[in-house]
């Protein structure tokens, strides 16, 4: 629907669509009514006024609401929004333990035997390092005193002690690729599907916020619907007294116009409190930088933004583009990865183990035996071999994995089509309505012009209160009819938004969501 340019000083500042001058809901020019659509919305509502005031909580109010102010308080402080921001801290914690396996470990013992025959003391302390190909370095320092037992002289070491180094590395299994590993690639994907399913809220958050805000819009237009219509009777009430004072009429007519005012401002009271309604649904969504929620008041409503021409809304760009951008496909691709690095685990499992290992070792200080045998610097080298035959363990595991593989491209393709649908079922919704409002505007024109000959042929006697009352009536539905199809085409704004992915939020390394400007409402492919 659209409204005379005095009854709305404010319309809203788009950046691609921005409102225009439209022609009066219900024209009364001539019968010399002028209104202030500020003035009088503050006038015959002043509690809501009061109350909107009030819950701003300090914050200096816009002169009107806009839908990017809504917007960005959803990418500020929507309390869904900070919830699902908090599963990032916990892929990153994940992650974070996964990486623990390759933590420097520091290993240390005291064996003791002070009482009998052989009385022995052995210590040690060492560090293992975990190796990304799968392997592990390690050294460390032992000391063995006392008197060993022939079989254990191993244990025994010169005076100083023994210092020692090693390295382990995989020559087949785990080489490329280990549970360990395996567990931090897992993870790492995770956190970068968590951002996904981060985006994918945030649209079906921004979707919610949209409608909300075009459902308050569209209540505000119908209660200044109903304010005009009612200023309309009640205009007509003071010059139908002083006809009646000057029995230029019968008083009935001063009555039943009595009667229609009673009428109208119980309308007026229903579209008040539906307004007031939607402006508490919408606060879920508009709140102030501490999260509290801010009741809009109807002086801050706007005005409905010019609608898409046809031309704007092409099909193939538009599916193109949400491909590229939703996050459902990102978060297929990466569940992909996943399987992939599951799989890659699998297949490590079919490779025998061959592991060589090679260890330097010296003794320091003076010698325990005569011999010598600890005092030489000494070198081991070797290789461990390990092979299932059957290896049934690592084929199911890659049987599954495959099977998985399989399920998820199946998905990945009903997902590309489901998203192409939603686009054209978005398109489609858009132009129907269109055409919706088009009519809608031509049957608004048609009732304002003959609501206004009808109210001229009663002040000239030609006509009677109950045609008029007719003609205004029907001027009212039309009129609200109108402000009904423009909603369904903001609705079906909102879905073709959502549709194409167009809400995204940058986060920084930490999850700290870096909150940008909010993109254009109706940005289309060029």
């Amino acid at each position: 629907m659209q409204v005379a340019a005095e009854e709305i000083a404010d319309t809203p500042k788009l950046p691609v669509v921005p409102p225009s001058p439209a022609p009066p809901l219900l024209d009364s020019s001539e019968d010399g009514i002028e209104r202030n659509a500020e003035a009088d919305t503050t006038g015959k509502e002043p509690a809501a006024a009061e109350a909107a005031s009030g819950v701003w909580n300090g914050e200096a109010q816009p002169a009107v609401l806009s839908l990017e102010d809504v917007i960005f308080s959803v990418y500020r402080s929507y309390p869904k929004l900070e919830a699902a921001l908090s599963d990032r801290g916990i892929a990153a914690g994940d992650q974070l333990a996964a990486s623990g396996a390759f933590d420097l470990k520091i290993k240390g013992e005291t064996r003791n035997q002070p009482l009998g025959y052989y009385e022995t003391y052995r210590h040690a302390i060492g560090a293992v390092q975990p190796t990304m190909n799968g392997g592990n370095v390690y050294g460390g320092y032992r000391i063995g005193r006392g008197v060993f037992e022939p079989w254990y002289k191993e244990r025994q070491t010169n005076e100083g002690g023994e210092l020692k180094v090693g390295a382990e590395v995989p020559f087949a299994r785990n080489r490329r690729i280990d549970e360990r590993r395996a567990e931090l690639l897992r993870t790492a994907y995770g956190r970068q599907l968590v951002d996904a399913e981060i985006q994918a809220q945030l649209i079906e958050f921004v979707q919610g916020a949209s409608y909300a805000w075009w459902m308050w819009v569209s209540a505000g237009r119908n209660y200044r619907i109903a304010e005009r219509v009612l200023s309309l009777a009640e205009e007509r009430t003071g010059r139908i007294r002083r006809q009646v004072e000057e029995q230029l009429v019968d008083p009935p007519v001063l009555t039943d116009n009595l009667r229609l005012v009673a009428e109208r401002k119980a309308k007026l009271s229903e579209t008040s409190r539906k307004l007031q309604q939607s402006a508490i649904k919408l606060s879920l969504y508009l709140r102030d930088a501490e999260g509290r929620p801010l009741v809009a008041g109807p002086e801050l409503l706007p005005e409905f933004p010019d609608l898409l021409t046809r031309s704007q809304l092409d099909l193939e760009a538009s599916v193109e583009r949400a491909l590229s951008q939703r996050p459902e496909l990102v978060a297929y691709e990466l569940k992909r990865q996943q399987l992939q690095v599951d799989q890659n685990e699998a297949a490590n499992g079919l490779l025998p183990a061959i592991d060589g290992y090679v260890t330097g070792s010296q003794d320091m200080g003076e010698p325990t035996s005569k011999k010598r045998d600890k005092s030489e610097f000494e070198l081991e080298a070797g290789l461990l071999l390990d092979v299932p035959l059957q290896r049934r363990k690592a084929r199911g595991k890659l049987m599954a994995v495959q099977a998985k593989l399989a399920q998820l491209a199946a998905k990945q393709r009903l997902m590309r089509d489901a998203i192409a649908a939603d686009v054209q079922s978005a398109i489609a919704a858009l132009l129907a309505a269109i055409e919706q409002v088009e009519q809608a505007r031509e049957a608004v024109e048609l009732a304002e012009e003959l609501a206004r000959r009808e109210r001229r042929n009663f002040e000239l006697g030609a006509s009677d209160l109950l045609k008029v009352t007719l003609r205004e009536q029907y001027a009212a539905e039309s009129a609200m009819k109108e402000v009904e199809a423009q909603l369904v085409f903001f609705l079906a704004l909102a879905d073709f938004r959502a549709a194409v992915g167009d809400d995204r939020m940058e986060l920084d390394a930490m999850g700290v969501p870096c909150v940008p400007s909010v993109p254009p409402l109706c940005q289309l492919p060029k």
